[in-house]
């Protein structure tokens, strides 16, 4: 099986910074894009930035520029850096990634449980 585990959420003010990380453990082939997506009380679940396996990446208008997604592909891992936080970043956050089991199959999407940003005085 497959399992992403977030880390990295919290209470944190206006104007201030978190990372988030996101770890995938068990047993596959490969991960291919990775991603972030949000989702806040009463909204639909929400592309925040993705990142392919070659580096490329793509962020939602609202948070270019305070953003920033990143991967380590040894450690199987994406990160989410928010700088410039507001209160219309308070959300849960869940990661999600594309994963090859085995060689030749196809790709399925896995998310992780969600951890929670709070942003306020």
């Amino acid at each position: 099986q497959v399992q992403l585990v977030e880390s990295g959420g919290g209470l944190v003010q206006p104007g201030g910074s978190l990372r988030l990380s996101c770890a995938a453990s068990g047993t596959f082939f490969r991960i291919n894009d990775m991603g972030w997506y949000r989702q806040a009380p009463g909204k639909q679940r929400e592309l925040v930035a993705g990142i392919t396996s070659g580096g490329s990446t793509n962020y939602a208008d609202s948070v270019k520029g305070r953003f920033t997604i990143s991967r380590d592909n040894a450690k199987n891992t994406v990160y989410l850096q928010m700088d410039s936080l507001n209160a219309e970043d308070t959300a849960a956050y869940y990661c999600n990634a594309q994963v090859q089991r085995t060689f030749g199959v196809s790709y399925r999407v896995y998310w992780g449980q969600g951890t929670q940003v709070t942003v306020s005085s």
